[in-house]
This record gives C-alpha cells, sequence and structure tokens, in this order.
C-alpha cells in the first residue's frame, strides 16, 4: 500500500513509502479501524526501536463513528522505501472477564490475570510472565482445594508442581496445567529452558487450563443437578 507525502522536505526526500498494512483495530475503542490516514512523521531516532533504522509514526483517525481518536501507527524500515507496523499507540486497556464457574472456584484468580495482563499492555514484558504464573497458581491451588477441601492446608504450602501432580486428576487439565508452569517458571527464573517458548504460548496454555476448568466444573454442575435415575436407565 503505497502513501505518498507532499512536502518532500519536511520528510528527509522521502515523498513515496510502502506500507505492509494498515492497523487492523483500534487502540481506544478496540473495533475494526479501517483507519484514516492524515500524515506522517519520519523518525530517526532510537526511541521506539531497538536500532537506527527509520521509523515512520503515520497519524491516523479511527472510522468508528462513536470513537474517531487518533492513533499513532510505528513503521519500521524493512528496505528501499518499504516500511512494516510494528506497533501501535497503547490506547485503553479492556478487562478480560472469565465465567462465572472460574471466579466461583478461585476468586482471586480474574484480578491477579488482569493486572498481569495491565503490565503486558503497558509492554512491561520482564514482570508480566510472573504475573500469569502467580495467576495459575492461585487458580490451581483454589480448584484443587475445592476438590479436596480437607486438605487445604497441605495444598496451600505445596509447590505448584507437585500440587498439580498430586491433586488435579482430569487428564487435560494436568496436561495443560504442567506445561502453562513450565512456562510460567521459565518467566520467574534467570535461565530459560523452553526457548522454543514465549508468553504467548504461555497465555495459550493457561486459557486452555481455564477451559478445561470451566468444562469440568459445568460438567460436574449438570451431573449433580440431574443425577442418574432408574427411569433414564
Amino acid at each position: 500500500m503505497e502513501i505518498s507525502f507532499e512536502d518532500e522536505n519536511i520528510h528527509e526526500g522521502i515523498r513515496n513509502i510502502e506500507i505492509d498494512k494498515l492497523p487492523e483495530r483500534c487502540p481506544f475503542c478496540h473495533e475494526l479501524a479501517n483507519p484514516t490516514q492524515k500524515g506522517g512523521n519520519l523518525n530517526s531516532s532510537q526511541s521506539y526501536i531497538s536500532d537506527s533504522l527509520l521509523v515512520w509514526e503515520l497519524f491516523f483517525i479511527c472510522a468508528n463513528k462513536s470513537c474517531q481518536k487518533a492513533f499513532i501507527g510505528y513503521y519500521k524500515r524493512i528496505g528501499n522505501n518499504d516500511f512494516k507496523l510494528t506497533k501501535v499507540t497503547k490506547g485503553s486497556y479492556v478487562r478480560t472477564k472469565f465465567p462465572a464457574e472460574i471466579n466461583s472456584i478461585s476468586p482471586k484468580f480474574e484480578e491477579i490475570y488482569n493486572q498481569a495482563s495491565a503490565a503486558e499492555h503497558e509492554r512491561l514484558f520482564e514482570i508480566c510472565g510472573c504475573g500469569y504464573r502467580k495467576a495459575l497458581e492461585f487458580l490451581i491451588k483454589d480448584y484443587a482445594i475445592s476438590q479436596n477441601i480437607n486438605e487445604r492446608a497441605e495444598i496451600e504450602l505445596k509447590l505448584l508442581g507437585k500440587c498439580i501432580g498430586k491433586y488435579i486428576g482430569d487428564s487435560k487439565i494436568k496436561i495443560v496445567s504442567e506445561r502453562t508452569a513450565w512456562l510460567g517458571n521459565d518467566e520467574t527464573h534467570f535461565g530459560r529452558e523452553w526457548k522454543g517458548k514465549n508468553l504467548t504460548d504461555l497465555k495459550r496454555l493457561l486459557h486452555l487450563t481455564v477451559h478445561w476448568i470451566e468444562m469440568e466444573k459445568r460438567t460436574k454442575d449438570y451431573e449433580d443437578e440431574m443425577p442418574k435415575s432408574k427411569k433414564s436407565s
């Protein structure tokens, strides 16, 4: 997609650039953006990037009539006059809401998760993973306590990995929670064991853990509400 500028002196002689795409969503209303491009600024400093490559800061207006906020798309030079979108203005943070079944099992999980997510939104990538790891521990231990109420004290003090091994019986929950813990530990330790995995994988596994706990809880609720009777057999 070609972007043209009328005043070549302002943009250091670069009048036409090729960008890979427009921002997909507005960072404020979080709707599909389809934004209107209103100009740009060529930034050759290292304020937004890790090397000295040129960056175009393109100014956009959200097309959503109920929003119409301005934001910036940051485009990093990848060759000649070609630029690739790397990020947009941080915008507003949207909390993640979890199902009632999860909140009934672990009342603090949602708050811990959203604090970690807020840190990620602020690009505090060195600490947000620790928060997701803490959210997992609260979820798993609360779930284990709900299944083994008389062993609360032991569960509270047990290391997370050993807690999963001893108290999580459902195979799907055990598989995904173990791996979430592994990646969560990588976020808290000096060295990384799982070098091919990252924060995205940690969050995916955490959401899978949430999913299977929710499914197990819903299944158990229906089983309790509709016990098998002689008439149905």
